[in-house]
């Protein structure tokens, strides 16, 4: 083999390398990595920043917890919310009774690393905006979280009084 010869093979092999390297990079960029997965103590502390949200009386900051096409169905109301300002109205109201959340049973399922399922039993402490009366409420709940923009956020929320209660 001549100088050229092996010259032009080296010329060759690293040219390929470099495609195939280059290639393989593309491909690693273009994949997302799979996004690792919450703990189920992680995704059932979502709960407490939802309650906090609560606690500031602001119905905007509640409705921040919610992903913009997120589906609401509350305890106290026959309407199915479906969008921010439905999600809203339904939190003006529900704020007027100071309502503070404590789970009583809660059961999580990780389904991925963007993805989970909160659903247990909680009880709302309630004061009555006009005679002070004070009450609890039993309810199921079921929040469905997903991570969007790095944020979670409940796409969907079911809360029904406890039949038996």
């Amino acid at each position: 083999m001549t100088r050229k010869t092996r010259i032009r093979a080296a010329l060759v092999t690293a040219t390929a390398l470099v495609s195939v390297a280059t290639v393989t990079a593309g491909i690693s960029a273009a994949t997302p990595e799979k996004a690792a997965k919450p703990s189920k103590k992680e995704v059932a502390a979502l709960f407490e920043g939802w309650n906090a949200a609560l606690q500031t009386g602001d119905p905007e900051k509640v409705a921040d917890k919610y992903a913009k096409d997120a589906v609401l169905l509350p305890t106290v109301s026959n309407k199915v919310r479906t969008d921010r300002a439905g999600i809203v109205d339904y939190f003006e109201h529900f704020l007027q009774n100071k309502p503070v959340g404590t789970k009583v049973q809660t059961i999580v399922k990780v389904l991925d690393g963007n993805s989970a399922i909160d659903t247990g039993v909680y009880e709302f402490a309630l004061t009555d905006h006009e005679t002070g009366e004070k009450k609890v409420v039993e309810a199921r709940y079921t929040y469905e979280y997903e991570k969007q923009g790095g944020e979670w956020k409940i796409v969907n929320h079911h809360s029904s009084a406890m039949p038996e209660g």
